[in-house]
């Protein structure tokens, strides 16, 4: 326990940490303080191509071959399941409609990359290694959970008998998504070019990678702040559901990292994505999907709550109960 809270408190006075607690108190404040929207999608795109090529030339320079395979599938499977939990928990434990029901648990089966990004950053701070395929799981883990939410609305009549799965609008929000592109095309450039091809660009996409970070995590502060503040659809029901449900997704994503043969790094990055719930992709494409699901329920929800919660507990509790585990 002694080592959980030192882990705990050491993220917490790291400068990324520490911006977005100060984004959130200059929220909740009411500041004037503002991140340009352009000088915020900027540092997203910097961010998810930065952490793309840095694994892409990781995985360049080690030998996995195949052996990658079981993990990619074991996260596939976890995404397509975690929404089923979720959902059977919202309808036991909550007033939620059967259609936002479903709709939350599609935003809690897929993956916040910010939160992956911020854990990365957590644990090469404790010099903890993580397999460079970690990036392809993200990508993968995003559609399942969407798929899973879409069925489950399906089932109970929400979205209608003869409602295609997949609309074409929304097939283009899921495969074409900005996030996921620039990640795995990051990925690909990275992995072609190799470690070479990264110290070309590094003075650009690795040394000032900290401090970009904490730029974008200031503005995801006063985001995750306004959403909280105007989060009136949220019953006390449902903010526990946005505490509770991270720690069960951890449970099993440590518990599947660990069956396939992940690190103890790797297997705290599953486990944070387990853990995490979209507001990108997901919130998109449930709005064309779903249209009568409320995005003042699940918008709030994962990034006013569950966000949050895992980048200030959540990712040093998750990180110390698993490297425990692993010693």
């Amino acid at each position: 326990m002694a080592d959980i809270f030192a882990v705990a408190t050491s993220n917490l006075i790291s400068p990324a940490i520490l911006a977005f607690l100060l984004g959130g108190l200059a929220g909740f404040l009411r500041s004037d303080l503002e991140i340009p929207e352009a000088i915020a999608k900027g540092l997203s795109i910097y961010l998810m191509l930065a952490i793309g090529l840095k694994g892409g030339a990781s995985l360049a320079a080690s030998d996995a071959g195949l052996s990658i395979l079981p993990g990619l599938i074991a996260a596939v499977v976890l995404s397509f399941v975690i929404p089923y939990i979720a959902f059977f928990l919202l309808r036991l434990t909550t007033g939620l409609s059967t259609i936002n029901a479903a709709a939350v648990s599609a935003h809690y089966g897929s993956v916040s990359i910010v939160t992956f990004v911020t854990a990365t950053q957590f644990l090469t701070s404790l010099d903890i290694q993580y397999e460079a395929y970690i990036i392809a799981m993200v990508a993968l883990m995003e559609t399942p959970a969407i798929v899973s939410g879409l069925l489950l609305a399906r089932r109970n009549g929400e979205a209608g008998a003869k409602a295609p799965i997949f609309q074409p609008e929304m097939l283009r929000e899921i495969l074409f998504n900005g996030s996921i592109m620039l990640l795995l095309g990051g990925f690909v450039i990275g992995w072609m070019t190799g470690e070479q091809g990264l110290e070309t660009v590094a003075p650009f996409f690795v040394d000032p990678f900290q401090g970009v970070l904490c730029l974008f995590l200031l503005d995801m502060g006063l985001v995750a702040a306004h959403r909280l503040r105007t989060a009136s659809s949220l019953s006390p029901a449902a903010i526990a559901f946005g505490l509770y449900m991270p720690i069960i997704g951890a449970v099993l994503g440590g518990a599947t990292g660990f069956a396939v043969g992940l690190s103890a790094g790797g297997t705290t990055l599953l486990a944070v994505l387990a853990a995490s719930a979209s507001y990108i992709a997901v919130p998109a494409a449930i709005r064309l999907a779903l249209p009568k699901a409320d995005p003042g329920i699940f918008i709030p929800l994962s990034l006013g709550v569950t966000f949050p919660f895992n980048v200030l507990i959540g990712i040093p509790l998750y990180a110390a109960v698993i490297g425990a585990l692993y010693s």
